[in-house]
């Protein structure tokens, strides 16, 4: 009976500790969301990155914990825009430098959001790295190479694809065609993982009827 008890107990306790995780994720997800929602030209962008991120991860073979981390980082990936006012956010033309400089600084503001979860362990080095680049030219801590996590390197990859094939304030959606060969001047420029964005344009490939 007494060893009945304590295991139900611990049952319990963990089930309420998995509740208020999933609850916590949640209220993430949501903060996500309500920032894309400001503008309707990023509508379902978090979903087809989640997507095309965990894809792509499956494809080069990441762990599942990874793949998991990469759902989750589409979604929250640009949460700390929360921290950028929308006359930044919602302006249709070039940034200031002083608005650049508010604007590149999301990225460390959505781990700091994102840090106490436990859960996002592998998630948080997506967030602060998506806006890298290979050639150390990115933000916000000039990563070279496979210094940037190669989950922060996969989403990249989807969030500019996703980025030039649908219409946005300064643009209308380009062609898939033109989308990737722009990447692949990109990746010349030393900007992208060469090697996954291979591997996304089989993908593709692979997904077109």
């Amino acid at each position: 009976r007494n060893e009945l008890m304590a295991r139900v107990k611990s049952l319990l306790s963990l089930k309420a500790y998995t509740d208020e995780l999933e609850r916590a994720e949640s209220v993430l997800f949501a903060l996500a969301r309500s920032i894309e929602g400001k503008d309707p030209y990023l509508e379902g962008h978090c979903e087809r990155l989640s997507t095309y991120s965990a894809k792509l991860g499956k494809h080069v073979g990441l762990s599942p914990e990874e793949i998991t981390a990469l759902r989750r980082a589409g979604i929250v990936h640009d949460i700390g825009k929360v921290a950028v006012p929308d006359s930044i956010l919602l302006k249709p033309g070039p940034l200031a430098a002083e608005e650049w400089k508010i604007m590149r600084e999301h990225p460390v503001v959505g781990e700091r959001i994102c840090g106490p979860l436990k859960s996002f362990r592998l998630v948080l080095p997506i967030i602060r790295h998506h806006h890298e680049r290979m050639d150390g030219s990115g933000y916000p801590d000039g990563l070279r190479g496979e210094e940037i996590p190669v989950g922060a390197r996969v989403i990249q990859i989807a969030d500019v694809y996703d980025a030039l094939t649908t219409a946005r304030p300064y643009k209308g959606p380009l062609s898939s065609e033109k989308a990737l060969e722009i990447m692949t001047e990109e990746v010349r420029k030393g900007w992208w993982d060469p090697a996954l964005f291979a591997t996304f344009k089989d993908m593709l490939a692979d997904s077109r009827p």
